[in-house]
């Protein structure tokens, strides 16, 4: 893992991966297949590793906290930064922030907490936890009700946030009066859209935004490191061409399930058995793993195909 402090061109210059974690059948980290699957994540270019929903960080114990923590430190190539997430209620979070703070994670996420929580509530929790933690942390914002412009912006200000993963659904993600007012008050570097491939394609072309996080990178890191270059280049038909690819996988996280499917795709197109996922989740049943069987293997199999944007790729405004 590299431990140097991440500035914000580890946004700008990876795709961030949000992999699930393998699990043995005892529910206990299993080493050997997270590693398979980190290797495949870096190998297409990936350099930045975050571990929150995916890995269900909500329901890690506490007593496996420090275990899970040293195992993604210790799985991650020295050329990786690893990002964990901490939360999202107030008393896991403080117990969290001092075993943290023993260890060399340059940043932790917060985990958005719904109820039962106030706007006033969560910002003082956050504070309190990166005072504890002593390093600026990362806001995961998933909803306009979470927290005001004007206190994300003031968390920014003092020190206590250096960035946020931006992850409010929207009908067009280009479309967000929210996001808006968002970059009026906050260095648009700073702000990461947080929802993979197909609102990134919105966000970055529209807002401006420095890069992504992804689920399905975990499934085609190639394909999805070549969407955050063309998007970068401007090179909006052959960001057209690659973000296609995601379809048919995208499609089957919103109808199903987001966590549930990623997790099993991984398992599903070979590229390592991430087993049970950790309760209050539940594996996919025999008939939604034929579907995401087929899809994610497809998926695995457009990775090989060439991304380059030099294949008819001349920008296009």
């Amino acid at each position: 893992m590299k431990t140097v402090e991440n500035t914000l061109d580890c946004f700008a210059n990876s795709v961030v991966a949000v992999p699930p974690l393998a699990r043995r059948e005892d529910l206990s980290v299993n080493p050997v297949e997270n590693r398979k699957l980190i290797r495949h994540i870096e190998q297409g270019g990936v350099t930045t590793l975050m571990y929150g929903g995916n890995a269900n960080f909500y329901g890690i114990p506490l007593s496996e906290y420090r275990q899970v923590l040293d195992h993604i430190a210790a799985a991650a190539s020295d050329d990786t930064w690893v990002i964990p997430s901490a939360g999202p209620d107030y008393g896991r979070l403080i117990d969290q922030s001092k075993i943290l703070r023993e260890m060399e994670f340059p940043t932790a996420m917060v985990l958005p907490l719904r109820f039962p929580a106030t706007r006033q509530g969560i910002e003082t929790g956050i504070r309190r936890f990166a005072d504890s933690f002593g390093r600026p942390v990362i806001l995961y914002v998933t909803s306009e009700r979470y927290l005001e412009v004007a206190q994300i912006a003031a968390l920014i200000d003092d020190g206590v946030a250096s960035s946020i993963k931006y992850a409010v659904p929207r009908e067009r993600a280009s479309d967000d009066s929210f996001m808006s007012d968002l970059l009026s008050a906050v260095e648009r570097k700073r702000v990461l859209s947080g929802l993979g491939e197909y609102p990134a394609f919105d966000h970055l072309r529209e807002f401006d935004l420095p890069g992504f996080t992804s689920g399905l990178v975990c499934v085609a890191p190639s394909a999805s490191t070549a969407l955050l270059h063309a998007l970068k280049s401007r090179s909006w038909k052959v960001a057209e061409r690659v973000v296609n690819r995601f379809a048919q996988m995208d499609r089957l996280r919103k109808e199903i399930h987001p966590i549930r499917v990623l997790h099993d795709a991984v398992t599903l197109a070979g590229i390592a058995d991430m087993g049970p996922i950790l309760p209050s989740l539940s594996n996919l049943d025999a008939k939604e793993q034929a579907v995401v069987r087929e899809a994610a293997k497809a998926l695995l199999a457009m990775d090989a195909i060439p991304n380059s944007t030099k294949t008819g790729g001349q920008a296009a405004s």
